[in-house]
């Protein structure tokens, strides 16, 4: 009876793989408000974002999804670099693939048209346990909303930025995810992995650049802002006269 007992068990193991396999799927493609910072505190982010958009009166030139990375810009440096276009940040911090689904399918993809999408998403999903493929599923799903809601519009996919002060396996596995982000270029979707624009030679991190490693620094801004400009002219120009790549 050993032996049989022995294949009942592998199994019952490779059943609860596969569910377990399918339930972190699910915890990056499901829309879910977030909980983390505080409930009151994300809705009234949420709020925020809405009322950004109602000010822009049904047109968008420029949007920036994501966490808190994101969300941080704002004030001079903002000004600076996105004040010439009707441009919202729609950053919430974080949030992860999941919360920006549930936001993006309930109400702000709504009441306007833009002209291009910046996402840059899934830092906040990246923990040891995390399957890189799970969080690229979930960004894929936020690109799939995003071209169903607004059609006309363009979508810059960032790679994710590398964090920690020195090299680590945090790092290995966001670039894991970016190998995977990356194959989603086509159609109305670009990508780009500007993470090592970031990095000193060596490798290391500047607080300059990321003051505590994670979030960007004044100067950081200025590095991400002159990575992707040409690229956003480039693209809101095809987004004026119609062009499709």
């Amino acid at each position: 009876m050993k032996p049989f007992h022995t294949r009942l068990t592998a199994l019952i193991l490779s059943a609860l793989a596969v569910l377990a396999a399918n339930a972190a799927e699910l915890t990056t493609t499901q829309p879910v408000e977030a909980k983390t910072n505080r409930e009151k505190w994300w809705r009234g982010n949420c709020e925020r974002i809405n009322a950004d958009i109602k000010k822009m009166e049904g047109k968008i030139d420029l949007a920036f999804v994501g966490d808190s990375i994101t969300a941080r810009w704002k004030g001079d440096s903002w000004n600076k670099h996105w004040g010439a276009y009707r441009a919202v940040n729609m950053g919430i911090g974080g949030d992860r693939t999941q919360n920006v689904l549930w936001r993006l399918q309930n109400g702000q993809l709504d009441g306007y048209k833009a002209r291009l999408f910046v996402l840059m998403i899934g830092t906040n999903n990246c923990d040891k346990k995390t399957n890189p493929a799970d969080v690229a599923a979930g960004i894929k799903a936020i690109l799939e909303l995003i071209k169903t809601k607004q059609p006309k519009a363009k979508i810059l996919l960032l790679g994710i930025l590398p964090t920690g002060e020195k090299p680590n396996p945090g790092r290995e596995k966001k670039a894991a995810v970016n190998e995977l982000i990356s194959k989603f270029a086509g159609g109305s979707v670009h990508y780009m992995d500007i993470g090592a624009k970031f990095l000193e030679p060596d490798k290391s991190i500047s607080k300059e650049v990321m003051k505590d490693f994670l979030h960007l620094a004044p100067k950081g801004f200025d590095i991400w802002a002159e990575a992707i400009s040409g690229k956003v002219k480039e693209l809101m120009s095809d987004a004026n006269s119609g062009k499709t790549p």
